[in-house]
């Protein structure tokens, strides 16, 4: 990292050669207010149109650009990697995020904070998007519960030091918090300005939401059970090993002291199952033990992230 440079904005772009030059405008501009140093890193996403072209005479700018659309998390996770700032700052490049905005992020983070999120409390989208987000949000506070209302939301503000064991993939993006809060780092928000969209389409679609859904339900299993998804998968496994083992007995006792017969009924094969399910289970949870203790231990590290060590 470089000591000098403070501030780092990463913006991924996708077909936006309708706001690239504008934004690029606006988040100087907003940069030289804050008075501290900084760089701007915009990553193409492999855009069809003339994004690239725009950004032929912006400077200051880093600009990284992908063979391919790889998707706004790799997008991100290139940015920030590449990031030499104190704070790394990650924004939309659809002009609905205001650069403006930053300042008020920085303030946040000057009361403690290892990372803020912008909160969109008054949102310019379309209903459908909205009442898909709604429902996204519901489910996050179930599953995920990082304390923040809007995950979806790009315009964040991070500490450098909480990239240094993170690799992004899917569309983690949106749980960056969630996951960053589960090694021990501060999160906080900020409610922040949200404009509806002018130039170029929106990439939000049905899609991303399935997307969503299922990194989200990584995000839970790595909040419950990433130190420990024997508890998970041996649970199970002896849950349903005992429901089985329960219908084979009742099975038994009909058959020996009442003389029922079993030829036509399911249950014995039900309990069968149940109990085949459950060694299944059970077996699924040692190797992913193994798994998750071989992954620290290449890694060089354990479970847990240490903060700080003062000597005295």
């Amino acid at each position: 990292m470089d000591d000098n440079l403070y501030l780092s904005v990463v913006v991924p772009l996708y077909n936006e050669e309708g706001n690239v030059k504008e934004l690029h405008k606006r988040i100087a501009e907003a940069c030289q207010k804050i008075g501290r140093s900084f760089e701007i890193i915009f990553v193409d996403d492999g855009s069809s149109d003339n994004t690239v072209r725009e950004t032929g005479d912006l400077t200051p700018l880093k600009l990284i650009k992908f063979r391919k659309n790889f998707g706004q998390t790799a997008a991100f996770d290139v940015g920030i990697k590449q990031a030499r700032g104190e704070i790394v700052v990650t924004m939309d490049g659809d002009l609905q995020n205001d650069p403006a905005d930053i300042s008020l992020l920085l303030d946040k983070m000057n009361e403690g904070y290892d990372i803020v999120s912008g909160w969109r409390w008054q949102r310019k989208d379309s209903l459908l998007k909205k009442i898909f987000s709604r429902g996204a949000n519901l489910l996050r506070k179930v599953l995920v519960k990082d304390n923040i209302h809007d995950s979806g939301c790009s315009l964040k503000a991070y500490k450098r030091n909480c990239f240094e064991d993170i690799d992004l993939f899917g569309e983690m993006h949106r749980f960056i918090p969630a996951i960053l809060q589960l090694q021990g780092f501060k999160v906080g928000e900020v409610k922040v300005s949200h404009h509806p969209r002018i130039h170029g389409k929106t990439k939000y679609n049905w899609k991303r939401s399935v997307k969503g859904l299922t990194d989200m339900i990584a995000v839970w299993f790595w909040r419950k059970y990433a130190n420990r998804p024997l508890h998970l998968f041996g649970g199970g496994g002896i849950l349903f090993s005992l429901l089985g083992t329960v219908i084979l007995i009742w099975m038994a006792i009909l058959k020996i002291f009442y003389g029922a017969s079993l030829s036509e009924k399911i249950w014995p094969l039900v309990g069968l199952f149940l109990i085949l399910v459950g060694i299944q289970l059970f077996v699924s949870g040692l190797l992913a033990d193994i798994a998750v203790r071989n992954y620290y231990k290449s890694r060089g590290r354990m479970n847990y992230s240490i903060k700080e060590i003062i000597e005295k």
